[in-house]
C-alpha cells in the first residue's frame, strides 16, 4: 500500500524534500513508465525528480518539453510537410544512448556529467527521462504571502554604514548548491559575510541607474532570486549577522528578480508556475502576480512559458520581462499596479538573457534556440533588430566595447560552439554597422559568459560548456583592439572544477574569475582568482568559498558598468 503524502514527505531525503518543495509533483502517477519502457521504485522516482530540477530543469524545461535544451520527453511526435509523422525522444534514444550522454555531454552545449553524478544516478536519470514528466503544482498568492517573513523591519535598519567598508566596491558572490550568497570587501579582499539565500541563487539585483528616478544610496539594498523561487532581500549596510532582512517565495523554480528605477517595487519571475510576481520593495510582501501563459509567435498556445529575464528599463518606469517560450519581449509598466499595461513584443524563441547598449535605450537579449540576438526598442516599445548569430547564443551580464573598425559594439558567447560574436549596437553614431555582425573569434569552446570594463583592452570569455576538463577549466582573453586571443589560462586543473564568469572591480583596475567545484559543493574549497586588468597577471585569490559561480560588483552594476 502507497504511504501518504504526509508520511512520505516525513520519510524523504533532504534532496527529496526540496524536489518535493520546489513543485516537482507530489503524485506518483509518473512512477509508471511508458510501455516498454524502465521502471524506477518510488524512492528512485523521487531522487531523479530531485536531480532533474537542481541539473537539468533550467535548459529542458519542467515539463522536458525543452527549449535551450532539447525535449525530453519519452515520445515527440512531428507532422512533416508531406504528411508523415517523425517520431522520436528519449524512449528512442534508450538507456545506453541517454547514459553515455549524461556521462560525456556533447559539444553542443551539454556538460558532461562523470564528474557530479555516480554511475548509479547517472543509470538512474537515464531511465528517469525515459518516464511520463510529472506534473508540478501551481503557486497562489495566498501561499506567497504565508511564505513571507520579515528579518528585520524597516524602521530598525541603519541611518549609515555600520560596518567601515567602501560597500560600493563590494562583489556579491553565488555560492550556489548551499543556498547562500558571499559578500566580499573588494579593497581588502576579505569575504564580510555568508547569507542564507534561496537554493542555487542565479540572479540578484539592485535599483540601478535611471535616467528620470533617482534613489539616494542605489545599490544599499540587494534582491536575490534562488532557483527555488526564493526572493531575499540583503542590507549591505548592516552588520553580517542583520544584512538578511525579509524573503518571500514567489514561485518554485525561477531565475531572475529586478527593482524599480523608484526602489518602490520588485519583479520576480518564475520558470514554474510561468508567471512574474510583483512585491514591495521595502517588505518584500508579495502584491500582484501575472501569469506569462499564452499563444506565442507561432500561434501555439504554451502552458510552460517561463520568464528568463527580468530588466528595469532606464529611460521609463517599467520593466522588461521575457517570456521565454513565447518568444515575446513584455514591457510592464509599473506606474499604475491596479491598471497593469503591458506591450508584447513578438520576437524568436527561446529568450534567455540579455543586456542593455551604451545608450541604455536598447536591451539585447539572446533567442537561444533560434540562434539570434533579439534586440528591442525601450522608448518606442517595439522590436528593434534581430541578429543571426551562431548556435545557443548566451551572453549574460554581456559586455560592450569600441572596436577600432565598427564603433561601439556589443558580444556574446555561444553555449553551443566555442565562439564570440560582436555586432555593431550604435544605430546613431554608426547606422551602417549597427545591429550587423562586426566580427567573430573562434575559441576553444562553448561559453556561458563574457565581460569587459570600457577601461579594459580585452573581453574575457569563458568556455564552461565545453565537455573537455582543461577546455572547460580555460579562459580566453581576446584584444579588443586586434580582435585575436592573446591569452588562454587555465584556471585550476582538479577534477569536477571549472572555470567560469567574470567581474571588474569598481575601477576597473582587477578581473576576478570563479573556480567552480561543480562535484562537490558541500565544502568550501571554491575560490575566486584576481587578475591584473592590464598585465593580465595573478595578483591574488581569496578562498573559503562554497561553489562560487557569479560574482556583481556593487558600482558596477548598479551604473551598467559593461
Amino acid at each position: 500500500m502507497m504511504k501518504s503524502i504526509g508520511s512520505r514527505m516525513r520519510s524523504l531525503s533532504k534532496a527529496s524534500v526540496l524536489s518535493v518543495a520546489v513543485g516537482v509533483a507530489l503524485s506518483t502517477a509518473g512512477i509508471s513508465a511508458q510501455a516498454a519502457g524502465p521502471t524506477l521504485s518510488e524512492a528512485d522516482f523521487e531522487k531523479g525528480k530531485s536531480i532533474y530540477f537542481q541539473r537539468c530543469a533550467g535548459c529542458h524545461g519542467t515539463l522536458r518539453k525543452g527549449a535551450t535544451g532539447k525535449s525530453l520527453e519519452p515520445i515527440v511526435k512531428k507532422k512533416m510537410k508531406d504528411g508523415t509523422v517523425k517520431t522520436s525522444g528519449t524512449l528512442k534514444l534508450g538507456q545506453d544512448r541517454l547514459e553515455k550522454i549524461i556521462t560525456y555531454g556533447t559539444e553542443g552545449g551539454m556538460n558532461n556529467f562523470d564528474d557530479i553524478l555516480t554511475k548509479e544516478e547517472i543509470t538512474l536519470m537515464a531511465k528517469y527521462i525515459q518516464m511520463e514528466p510529472p506534473v508540478p503544482p501551481e503557486m497562489s498568492l495566498a501561499l506567497m504571502k504565508e511564505r513571507h517573513k520579515v528579518f528585520v523591519a524597516p524602521e530598525d535598519y541603519p541611518t549609515k554604514p555600520m560596518h567601515g567598508r567602501n560597500w560600493k566596491n563590494f562583489f556579491l558572490v553565488i555560492e550556489r548548491d548551499v543556498g547562500k550568497v558571499a559578500i566580499i570587501d573588494g579593497d581588502k579582499k576579505e569575504i564580510v559575510a555568508h547569507i542564507p539565500t534561496g537554493y542555487a541563487v542565479h540572479v540578484l539585483k539592485a535599483v540601478e541607474h535611471h535616467e528620470t528616478l533617482h534613489v539616494k544610496n542605489a545599490g544599499r539594498f540587494w534582491y536575490i532570486m534562488g532557483r527555488d523561487g526564493m526572493m531575499t532581500k540583503v542590507d549591505l549596510w548592516a552588520n553580517p549577522d542583520k544584512m538578511k532582512v525579509a524573503q518571500v517565495q514567489v514561485a518554485y523554480d525561477a531565475r531572475d528578480v529586478a527593482v524599480s528605477g523608484d526602489g518602490k517595487y520588485v519583479i520576480g519571475g518564475g520558470y514554474w508556475p510561468p508567471h512574474f510576481v510583483i512585491a514591495d520593495a521595502k517588505t518584500m510582501e508579495p502584491l500582484k502576480v501575472v501569469s506569462t501563459r499564452g499563444v506565442n509567435v507561432d500561434g501555439e498556445y504554451v502552458n510552460e512559458s517561463r520568464v528568463a529575464a527580468v530588466y528595469d528599463t532606464p529611460k521609463a518606469p517599467s520593466w522588461l520581462v521575457s517570456a521565454k517560450e513565447l518568444g515575446q519581449m513584455w514591457q510592464v509598466d509599473y506606474s499604475d499596479l491596479d491598471n497593469l499595461k503591458i506591450v508584447k513584443m513578438d520576437t524568436a524563441k527561446y529568450l534567455h538573457d540579455g543586456f542593455y547598449d551604451p545608450t541604455n535605450r536598447y536591451f539585447q537579449i539572446a533567442a537561444n534556440a533560434s540562434n539570434k540576438m533579439v534586440v528591442v526598442d525601450t522608448v518606442d516599445q517595439k522590436l528593434e533588430a534581430m541578429i543571426d548569430v551562431d548556435s545557443k547564443p548566451h551572453p549574460g551580464p554581456g559586455a560592450n566595447w569600441i572596436d577600432p573598425k565598427c564603433g561601439p559594439v556589443g558580444g556574446t558567447t555561444h553555449l553551443g560552439v566555442g565562439k564570440v560574436t560582436a555586432w555593431g549596437n550604435d544605430p546613431v553614431g554608426h547606422p551602417d554597422q549597427a545591429w550587423k555582425i562586426c566580427y567573430e573569434v573562434e575559441t576553444d569552446g562553448a561559453g556561458v559568459f563574457l565581460r569587459t570594463h570600457p577601461k579594459s583592452d580585452y573581453v574575457w570569455a569563458d568556455q564552461t560548456k565545453h565537455p573537455e576538463p582543461e577546455v572547460q577549466q580555460s579562459v580566453q582573453v581576446i584584444s579588443k583592439k586586434t580582435r585575436e586571443i592573446v591569452k588562454t589560462i587555465q584556471l585550476t586543473t582538479k577534477k569536477g572544477y571549472a572555470a567560469v564568469h567574470f567581474e571588474f572591480n569598481a575601477d576597473g583596475s582587477e578581473v576576478w574569475a570563479s573556480v567552480w567545484n561543480r562535484a562537490d559543493s558541500k565544502k568550501p574549497n571554491g575560490e575566486i582568482i584576481i587578475f591584473d586588468a592590464k598585465t593580465l597577471k595573478e595578483v591574488g585569490r581569496i578562498k573559503g568559498l562554497y561553489a562560487p559561480t557569479g560574482k556583481f560588483n556593487v558600482y558596477n552594476r548598479v551604473n551598467h558598468v559593461t
